[in-house]
């Protein structure tokens, strides 16, 4: 076995308590995104705009709108009314759970096979922490936390890793980002130095699509304006996609989630 994980101090949270943290802290529920934001972006992602693809390829299978707001509707929890078109939407509380718990059990797997596992974020300051606190403890378990190679570039920046979490850097400063370039940028270089690709890569944004696209198991986090990565959830290219409001007010709030992942998965 591994080192000691740092201790939770957070409370592990019964299902109940965190379903009312998640809507009381607007990481779920009436979450701070607004519906005319999430339309566009469904709709940029069917007229085929690639920024919104976040590294995955869709090809012309999602081109009508409609089906892309089913699928959120069933998946993350959104209005499934095409006329409500401005105004509050939502994420469903119970679906993330139930994705936190299809998480768990994937992070179960990790930690029983010793795995190597990659963790990556493009919303470092929402979800830094969240990934930082799953790799001290898949490490606590016997996982081998993937190294990057030194001195990789994407995007203008710099592809780092800071507390474990691979990130994008740009003028001293770890940058919002929903390229799959960094991520590119590490699985070449891996392959480049002869080291074999992750076992897991646990991510979001375009790090995650990149990783499921190149057939890695990959997980992720996604909110409800990025619905690339619940497409790729429904046609199983992304094992599993938590919905979730990824820059709350707050990055703290996310300790309470953490802590029922981390028990769930039997990482505590």
């Amino acid at each position: 076995m591994g080192r000691m994980p740092k201790p939770i101090e957070t409370p592990v949270p019964s299902r109940a308590e965190l379903v009312d943290h998640l809507v009381r802290t607007r990481i779920a529920g009436q979450v701070a995104t607004p519906r005319e934001n999430n339309l566009s972006h469904y709709r940029k992602l069917a007229n085929g705009d690639r920024h919104y693809w976040l590294g995955l390829e869709l090809g012309d299978r999602w081109s009508d709108e409609q089906d892309v707001l089913a699928v959120m509707a069933e998946r993350c929890g959104v209005v499934d009314e095409p006329a409500y078109m401005y105004g509050q939407d939502t994420i469903d509380p119970e679906l993330t759970v139930a994705g936190l718990d299809r998480l768990a059990a994937r992070l179960r797997k990790a930690a029983l096979d010793r795995q190597s596992v990659l963790l990556a974020t493009g919303h470092p300051g929402g979800l830094l922490d969240v990934h930082r606190a799953t790799a001290d403890a898949l490490r606590a378990a016997g996982c081998e936390i993937v190294v990057i190679p030194p001195g990789l570039m994407a995007d203008e920046g710099s592809v780092w890793q800071f507390a474990d979490v691979a990130v994008l850097e740009r003028g001293a400063t770890l940058w919002h980002t929903h390229s799959p370039e960094p991520m590119a940028a590490i699985l070449d270089a891996l392959t480049g130095h002869g080291r074999p690709q992750p076992d897991l890569v646990v991510a979001d944004h375009g790090w995650a699509g990149c990783a499921a696209q190149r057939g890695l198991d990959a997980v992720g986090y996604a909110d409800c304006n990025d619905p690339a990565l619940f497409l790729a959830e429904a046609e199983g290219t992304l094992q599993v996609a938590v919905p979730l409001d990824d820059h709350v007010r707050d990055p703290r709030f996310y300790d309470p989630m953490v802590a029922y992942l981390l028990d769930a998965a039997g990482l505590l």
